[in-house]
């Protein structure tokens, strides 16, 4: 295996932003993207948040819900919020305010699902009993309220690490948690395990409390993967995929099954990702209807978007889009039912990131673009998403007029 540097991605939030403040300028914007950029909140650093680095979720209502990896009350490690419309504007409710170690997460890096009964489900990066993370829940209050901004009711699931040397995981990256049909959450730590190079686990509710299990670490070796920074997908059998930042080839990531067997489960290996040197694959996977695979790379080197297909009992890597942005992308690419692919770049120096979209033609794919100028936000690092209407929305990691250094980050809407 060629030996590369570790990029583990410990985001110190002054360093980060400090690093990012020579985004200055916009770049040009390619045609197919609307070219306007509306900005739907602008974070302040105060009980909003600051540095949004999870994509939106969106509930049946069309109200999105998110984090924030910093800002709020207590020691300002970050909130979890609500974005909703109020006539012909949007009004963010900070939903929790994290108060870290020992009692309750902090610095979330991924985003919130919602559950069956409209519960959110997310993981923070630190906090918990070890200060190595948690798993959360966040629950309407169950006392009446009269005011539409009252906090949800918050409930930490587990701490992961609670005796060292962390075997169970440590430090849920950016991915978003899971849902099984039974109830279970699955998810990803970027470190901890029995090789210390993260896992896959598994918490079970069974009695009012939650149970967790680890089904599989990744080797010290890195050969086959290590250092998970996304989440994880089902397939209709029933099977987990997922990426790896780092191992594989050329130290890159990979993509891997994990697939019940027995008791237990079996991982297997599906390739190797490599796109360009040092774009390492952050990002999750997306799944068609025909079982193929979309995913991205870069994770602030210049990167681009993969798809593998499945192809005579083993899987075809292929790659889509090598991207202009001098820093690629950071999570999961997003598809609609037209197969067009959408997803975010962060960008760095001069280069305030961008949202693209793929669209299938005779064979290949056509490339569009818009980029951020700064002032309506910079370095997206989250995921898009798409309303009915095909309204794409996200948020961007810095940027906007915040006093967060070079902005606390927006939440932005494109609308065809």
């Amino acid at each position: 295996m060629t030996t590369r540097p570790r990029f583990t991605f410990h985001l110190s939030l002054p360093a980060f932003a400090l690093a990012m403040l020579g985004m200055l300028t916009m770049l040009a914007t390619t045609s197919g993207l609307a070219q306007t950029i509306t900005v739907l909140h602008n974070f302040t650093g105060g009980a909003d948040g600051a540095f949004p680095y999870a994509g939106l979720t969106m509930d049946r209502a069309g109200n999105f819900y998110g984090t924030t990896s910093a800002g709020g009350g207590y020691d300002r490690m970050g909130v979890v919020f609500r974005l909703s419309r109020a006539g012909s504007g949007w009004v963010l409710t900070p939903l929790h305010s994290f108060a870290g170690e020992p009692n309750d997460g902090g610095e979330p890096f991924g985003g919130v699902i919602i559950g069956p009964d409209g519960s959110l489900y997310g993981a923070t990066s630190r906090g918990g009993q070890q200060n190595a993370g948690a798993v959360y829940r966040l629950r309407p209050s169950p006392t009446a309220c009269g005011s539409f901004t009252c906090p949800w009711e918050e409930t930490v699931l587990y701490s992961f690490c609670p005796q060292r040397p962390c075997a169970d995981g440590a430090q849920p990256g950016f991915g978003n948690l899971v849902l099984d049909r039974a109830g279970n959450l699955y998810g990803t730590t970027e470190l901890g395990g029995a090789g210390g190079e993260g896992v896959v686990f598994k918490l079970s509710p069974s009695g009012g409390y939650w149970t967790e299990s680890v089904i599989y670490s990744f080797p010290s070796s890195c050969d086959s993967g290590c250092v998970p920074q996304s989440g994880l997908i089902f397939d209709s059998a029933g099977n987990l995929y997922g990426t790896t930042s780092q191992g594989g080839a050329e130290n890159t990531g990979v993509v891997y099954e994990l697939s019940p067997s027995g008791s237990g489960w079996t991982e297997q290996t599906l390739t190797s990702v490599y796109i360009a040197p040092y774009a390492l694959t952050y990002g999750g996977l997306a799944m068609d209807g025909h079982g193929n695979l979309f995913g991205t790379a870069g994770g602030g080197e210049p990167g681009g978007v993969f798809e593998l297909t499945p192809s005579n009992g083993g899987w075809t890597f292929n790659v889509l889009q090598t991207l202009p942005d001098s820093g690629g992308p950071y999570d999961t690419p997003t598809l609609d039912a037209a197969g067009n692919v959408y997803g975010t770049s962060c960008g760095e120096g001069t280069d305030n990131g961008s949202v693209f979209k793929l669209t299938p033609s005779n064979g290949g794919w056509i490339y569009t673009s818009v980029s951020f100028n700064g002032s309506n936000g910079e370095c997206p690092i989250g995921s898009a998403v798409l309303d009915a209407a095909g309204n794409i929305y996200g948020t961007t990691g810095l940027g906007g007029p915040g006093t967060c250094g070079p902005g606390c980050g927006v939440v932005w809407q494109i609308t065809p």
